[in-house]
Formats: structure tokens, C-alpha cells, sequence
């Protein structure tokens, strides 16, 4: 009886011990371990969605952007295109029915290479040359304000821009016309309240002349 005893007490403690040894650490790290590992990788995975996601959405709203100020250039470039075509309707209703006959393309003689279209250009020029004469007081000269220096003043305005519109010019030519007949007014009527001289309201109309004649006929743009 007693060595069945102890035999069973040695095979239980052997039991016991391979369960405690063996079983315990196997369940035990399976239980610790198996769980933190799926939480890392489900952490890692979140993250990666998250990255992603948020790229995708920057991505979608970048060309909205780009969409945006497109459509704002366009709007933009839309609305000075269409202030520039009312302005010249406008310019060019003042100009046909204030100023001297204008030049149209079918019925004025004065076309170019012809004798008239000669005349009347040099008759533009020299106007302007003795205007510029009379206004320096260079021509009949006086010490007082005359008529003489006067009519040098407005030379460019009365006989320039007339005897150049009256050929047969082309289209920017002839919007550059337009314009300085209602430029050159408001400059000889503004100037003389600042500076009462006739050669510096002389001189403001010439550079108005080839001013415009440079931006309507794109002098800069061809040199360059």
C-alpha cells in the first residue's frame, strides 16, 4: 500500500508540475501576447487609412482650386474684354458724330498711295509742326497771350487729328483717331489750371499723339 501511494503522489506531483510548467506559460503568452499584436496591427492599419484618406481628400480639392481661379481669370479677363468694347462704342459714336468726316474704307478717295491720301497726311504733320512753332511763340511773337499762340495750342486737335482721319487708315489707326479727339480737350482744358503755358499744353498733346498711336498700333510689340 505504500508504494502504491507513493507511485500515484510521484505521478501526481509529475502532473502537476507538467501542467504547471508547460501548460500555464503556453496559455499565458497566448493570452498576452496574441492581443497586442493584433492591436498594434490594427493601429498600424488605422494610421495607414488615415494617411490615405487625407491624401486622397488633397488631392480632390486641389483642382478645385485650380478650377476656382481659372474661372476667376476667365471672369476676369471677360469683364475687361467687355468695358473695352463699350468704351469703343462709345468713342467711336462721340467721334463720328462731333468730329469732321470720317474715313471709311468703301467710298473715301483718299486711299493709300493716292495724291489725296498724300495731302491730307502732310497737312496733319505740318499743322502740327506750326502749332508747335506758334505755341513757343516762335511765330509772330508777343509778350501777352494772343489769338496766335492759342490756335498753336489747339492745332492738334483742329487740324492734325481731322486731316489724318479723313483718309482711308486702317482699323487701329483710325481708334487711335477716336480717342485722341477726346483726349486732346480734356487735356488743353485741365493743364492751364495748373501750368499756364501753351508750349507745355502743346507738348502734353504730342506725347498723347504718339502715345496712342504706340499702343493702338503696337510700335514696342513689333521692335520687340
Amino acid at each position: 500500500m505504500t508504494a502504491l501511494t507513493s507511485s500515484s503522489l510521484f505521478d501526481s506531483q509529475i502532473l502537476r508540475f507538467s501542467s504547471s510548467s508547460f501548460s500555464h506559460p503556453r496559455n499565458s503568452s497566448i493570452k498576452i501576447r496574441f492581443p497586442i499584436k493584433i492591436t498594434r496591427i490594427r493601429a498600424s492599419s488605422n494610421e495607414l487609412h488615415i494617411k490615405t484618406d487625407q491624401e486622397s481628400e488633397e488631392d480632390v480639392q486641389q483642382p478645385d482650386n485650380d478650377e476656382g481661379t481659372q474661372k476667376g481669370s476667365k471672369n476676369s479677363s471677360g469683364t475687361t474684354s467687355a468695358l473695352d468694347k463699350d468704351l469703343k462704342k462709345v468713342v467711336q459714336k462721340t467721334a463720328a458724330t462731333f468730329a469732321p468726316r470720317a474715313s471709311t474704307a468703301s467710298k473715301n478717295p483718299a486711299v493709300p498711295g493716292s495724291v489725296l491720301y498724300t495731302v491730307f497726311e502732310v497737312q496733319g504733320y505740318v499743322s502740327l509742326l506750326l502749332g508747335g512753332a506758334l505755341s513757343f511763340n516762335l511765330i509772330f511773337p508777343s509778350n501777352e497771350p494772343d489769338l496766335w499762340r492759342l490756335m498753336g495750342m489747339w492745332s492738334i486737335w483742329m487740324f492734325t487729328i481731322p486731316s489724318l482721319r479723313a483718309r482711308d487708315c486702317s482699323k487701329n489707326e483710325k481708334e487711335a483717331l477716336n480717342y485722341l479727339f477726346l483726349l486732346v480737350p480734356l487735356l488743353n482744358v485741365t493743364i492751364p489750371f495748373f501750368l499756364k503755358s501753351f508750349a507745355v499744353v502743346w507738348s502734353a498733346d504730342v506725347v498723347a499723339f504718339f502715345g496712342m498711336y504706340a499702343w493702338k498700333l503696337g510700335w514696342f510689340s513689333q521692335r520687340e
